[in-house]
């Protein structure tokens, strides 16, 4: 009866040859390689504006004042209130008709507007009698 084990043992051998090993783990590391690369670059430009200058200021600039709408849409993120009249209608988009990029997320306003959309800050008391 032929040893069994030395057959088993060297079906193994002949799997795990050194050379082997390395083929399968240079093609793991290529297809690694080539998914990364392939993902690589598919998010979208972190763009870094400063909207320092336009918050807390008051009105300091309209619309024409911005590149890209994106630009506008982070002024008016940055402070809601809208001072500078960005968000005429009160949608929560600066600036719709800029061009790109843009940033069309609305940004949540929950306080009341008047018919221009720019904030009513103080309660509207009636005409006295």
């Amino acid at each position: 009866m032929p040893d069994q084990s030395r057959n088993i043992h060297k079906g193994r051998d002949q799997w795990l040859r050194p050379g082997r090993r390395t083929a399968i783990a240079a093609a793991v590391g290529v297809i690694v390689a080539l998914t990364l690369t392939g993902c690589a670059g598919n998010e979208a430009p972190e763009r870094t504006f400063d909207v320092a200058p336009y918050v807390k200021k008051g009105h300091v600039v309209d619309c024409d004042a911005f590149k890209a709408q994106a630009d506008a849409q982070a002024v008016l993120r940055a402070d809601a209130l809208d001072p500078n009249g960005l968000d005429r209608d009160g949608d929560g988009i600066a600036c719709p008709n800029l061009p790109k990029p843009t940033d069309k997320k609305p940004v949540h306003r929950d306080f009341m507007t008047d018919v221009d959309g720019a904030p009513i800050i103080e309660p509207l008391k009636p005409p006295p009698t």
